[in-house]
């Protein structure tokens, strides 16, 4: 779930170790913003917000969302990924931003049309990252967050954990999104490629957003399909012959539908009440052995403060 965009403008000198560490930096904030997927529906309101003159430019926007949630992992051997501190970052210039780990430049930007160039870290590594949340935050990941799924009797036989595979790496997936702006309506497009060469395939999405007010309670309801190229399904979760007993296997490419939620309650200027739901469906690519359950949810609820 998510909740997060950079003056590029002068030419700086550093030292590799200053650059070393802002790269790291940018690499930490990027996984953790791939890991919440409910920023997803701030970071499109707040882009087609930036194109109507509602959003403050260059300067930062910084807010930070505490409380309890999770993502749940469908692979086997996967582990629950606990939300409890979300920190929003975000910074629009006149063309360039950075916003909750995605790095743009505005090409068009009217009061219905906005067109954007885009980079930021494929999502799909978050379930094979070889990380113990519990081992560092307080709260404890329940499978109380998880219903069983039901698969196929072939598929129950044939399992495979994510720690008995190769780790799959981060990649770099850089394209154009394109939001179009109605009311309270917010229709998006995008189409992201591979550029750092791991997966070498390709990803695009259509979504229809809404932000509507009952009382002092905001609501953004968000409804949408991702395709994903076979490149991609067949590097993440598919098998090669050495990580399977069962051969080689590929996944081919797929439709993911998705729904989200999210919703604040103001409490005073700076602090608000945050409720986040998302609903990812992964049953087109149940048939790796990698996948326990055919979907994979985002809850979180919790404090909002802006800084």
């Amino acid at each position: 779930m998510l909740l997060l965009q950079n003056p590029f403008g002068r030419k700086i000198t550093m030292k590799s170790q200053t650059i070393r560490m802002c790269a790291a930096v940018y690499v930490l904030i990027g996984m953790l913003v791939s890991q919440a997927s409910a920023d997803d529906s701030t970071r499109t309101e707040r882009e087609s917000r930036v194109a109507n003159q509602q959003i403050d430019t260059q300067q930062w926007h910084l807010s930070i969302n505490t409380g309890a949630g999770v993502i749940t992992n469908p692979l086997h051997g996967g582990d629950n990924l606990p939300l409890i501190v979300l920190p929003e970052i975000a910074f629009y210039g006149e063309k360039w931003f950075f916003d909750n780990g995605r790095l743009g430049y505005s090409f068009q930007e009217s009061d219905t049309h906005v067109v954007n160039f885009v980079t930021e870290f494929n999502p799909e590594t978050r379930f094979f990252i070889d990380f113990h949340p519990s081992n560092v935050f307080a709260l404890q990941t329940s499978n109380s967050f998880i219903v069983e799924s039901t698969t196929s009797n072939e598929l129950a036989e044939k399992s495979v954990s994510t720690s008995d595979i190769k780790k799959r790496r981060w990649a770099l997936d850089a394209g154009l999104s394109y939001h179009y702006i109605h009311n309270n309506h917010v229709i998006s497009l995008q189409a992201l490629a591979d550029i750092s060469g791991v997966y070498k395939g390709l990803r695009s999405a259509l979504q229809w957003q809404s932000h509507h007010r009952i009382g002092n309670l905001s609501v953004a309801p968000s409804l949408g399909v991702w395709y994903k190229s076979a490149r991609l399904n067949d590097y993440f979760y598919g098998l090669s012959a050495k990580e399977s007993s069962y051969g080689e296997i590929d996944v081919g490419s797929s439709w993911q539908p998705y729904a989200k939620i999210d919703a604040r309650w103001p409490l005073s200027e700076a602090n608000s009440l945050r409720f986040h739901l998302a609903y990812y469906d992964y049953s087109a690519v149940d048939d790796s052995p990698l996948f326990e359950h055919t979907y994979s949810m985002t809850a979180f609820i919790g404090f909002n403060h802006i800084f």
